[in-house]
């Protein structure tokens, strides 16, 4: 039974290992198959995972890269800041096909202006004596000057001059003019202004002599280069004349101030601004030869603008050499004009320009709109502003920097345009070739009596004018474009001819409220110049000259 029991265990055990070896093959069977089946498709998985995390690592990489290279890049390559470059003929040749073919608004130059001056009230004026505050019987003290500069900032000096003569009731010698080395003018007062008049008009106030009294000729061996300079600080006020000067006017019987551009300030005593006030509009008169011709430039200005009723637009054109030279600032001329205007700055400055502590920046020239405008930039501003190519233009100006090359685009836009070179013949012009300051006499009296002046850099020609023009007409009718805004529009080379001229009629419109402003001076308070804005102070005179002409 054991032997049975045991075979029979033994069977069944045997049995049962086999079954259970069956299984576990089976099973094994089973994973190998599974495993078969299943590996390809981990393996493609792991294999996605893996590219996706490669991908969003390039990923982060380059995020990286652009983060950190990027401001690296700009640090290195920095985007040239709005104004900062000269793109104007860039923008002029992108549009110049709109700018031809747009006669949409012509403005007629008798309607230019919308706005017109008020003078305010102001007490009756009164019969100003300048000899009321010194002592008399000192007319044998004699007081020199040196004008230096162009024509109207030797203006100014003579205008002070006499101010400060009446001021120190001395007696004025006919002003002498300094020669200099850009200007290269050897003119004398009278080659410029009407000597005779001068004398005349000024004899109730100032006395005015053209020599000296021998006695002091002979204590400085006849040479006036000989007396000492007195050194007087810009813009000295009335009691520095007064208390430093006029001791040393009364003890020497002679002062001498060389050179004497902005040695007066602004602010004086209501009798000394009255001095100015009829030194600059009643007694500097043009001399004869200048006054001759000048009347002639109108006179065929006028009848070429017979189109627009006689009426013309005057332009003041600062882009002569030497003032390209002097401004520094760059255009499109490349290597070549910078070489140039290194020589030319060397040839008027000597090493000025070469110093250390001089620091010359065209980029921030450009953004501040201190460069002088190009023809070209005139001419686009104009016709954004609404003046058709009918309109005649005088351009006022010195040897046109590259005149063939930069006076192109303003032609195209202004057929009409003319100068004194063209208006007057070469032997009518031949006694002021040479002469700088008598050829600008030509230019302001043709500016005078335009319809509209347009001044492009500012400086002593557009202040004397505009004030003149205020003074004798009661409006100045003048453009001062914002050449901050301006260079910002033309840094655009992708501006609309349509967004540039609305741009340029609020400029325009700008500019009548500004015509038509009388700046708020208080009582001896002034910080401007009584040139440009001759009103109050000068109001007494207009009204005298008014009522003499009546």
């Amino acid at each position: 039974m054991d032997a049975t029991f045991n075979y029979y265990n033994s069977n069944s055990n045997s049995s049962s290992s086999s079954a259970s070896s069956l299984s576990s093959d089976t099973k094994t069977s089973r994973r190998r198959v599974y495993r078969r089946r299943e590996n390809p498709t981990n393996l493609n998985f792991f294999r996605r995972r893996i590219f996706r995390y490669f991908v969003l690592l390039v990923l982060l990489f380059l995020s990286g890269m652009i983060t950190f290279i990027g401001p690296l890049f700009t640090m290195l390559y920095p985007s040239p800041l709005p104004g900062s470059i000269y793109r104007s003929h860039e923008v002029f040749q992108n549009l110049l096909n709109d700018i031809l073919s747009d006669n949409s608004s012509q403005i007629q130059l008798s309607d230019v202006w919308r706005y017109k001056m008020k003078l305010k009230e102001q007490k009756p004026c009164v019969t100003l004596t300048t000899r009321q505050y010194l002592e008399a019987g000192i007319a044998d003290k004699y007081l020199i000057i040196e004008a230096n500069g162009g024509l109207n900032q030797q203006r100014a000096s003579i205008c002070n001059a006499v101010a400060v003569a009446g001021l120190l009731n001395a007696t004025l010698l006919i002003p002498r003019f300094n020669f200099h080395n850009v200007w290269r003018d050897s003119s004398e007062f009278a080659d410029i202004y009407d000597e005779e008049h001068f004398i005349s008009v000024l004899k109730k106030h100032v006395h005015i002599v053209r020599e000296l009294p021998e006695d002091l000729m002979e204590r400085y061996d006849f040479n006036m280069s000989n007396v000492p300079n007195f050194r007087v600080p810009a813009w000295a006020s009335a009691s520095y004349y007064l208390e430093h000067v006029y001791p040393v006017l009364i003890e020497q019987r002679i002062v001498r101030f060389a050179p004497f551009a902005n040695r007066l300030a602004s602010s004086l005593p209501p009798h000394i601004q009255f001095l100015r006030c009829l030194t600059n509009y009643e007694a500097l008169r043009f001399s004869i030869p200048i006054t001759t011709l000048a009347k002639s430039l109108v006179k065929r200005m006028t009848i070429d603008s017979s189109g627009s009723g006689g009426k013309y637009v005057s332009v003041h054109l600062r882009f002569e050499e030497d003032m390209v030279a002097f401004s520094c600032c760059v255009y499109d001329g490349g290597k070549y004009e910078q070489l140039e205007m290194d020589q030319i700055r060397e040839n008027g400055w000597g090493d000025k320009f070469k110093r250390e502590t001089y620091i010359i920046d065209p980029v921030r020239y450009r953004i501040s709109g201190r460069c002088p405008m190009t023809p070209l930039e005139v001419g686009m501003m104009l016709r954004g502003m609404g003046f058709s190519n009918t309109t005649p233009i005088y351009l006022a100006s010195g040897k046109i920097y590259e005149a063939d090359k930069n006076l192109a685009p303003l032609k195209k836009m202004f057929p009409l345009l003319h100068t004194k070179d063209l208006l007057a013949s070469l032997d009518e012009l031949a006694p002021f070739q040479g002469y700088s300051s008598r050829l600008a006499a030509l230019d302001y009296f043709v500016c005078l009596f335009s319809e509209v002046f347009v001044t492009t850099q500012g400086g002593n020609f557009p202040q004397f004018l505009m004030g003149h023009r205020k003074f004798q007409y009661g409006h100045t009718k003048t453009i001062i474009p914002d050449k901050r805004k301006l260079v910002v529009l033309l840094h655009n080379t992708t501006i609309s001819w349509h967004a540039f001229k609305n741009e340029m009629q609020v400029m325009l419109d700008e500019s009548d409220h500004k015509g038509v402003a009388i700046l708020k001076t208080k009582k001896l308070t002034r910080k401007n110049s009584i040139y440009a804005h001759p009103f109050p102070e000068c109001q007494c005179l207009k009204e005298s000259r008014f009522s003499t002409d009546e």
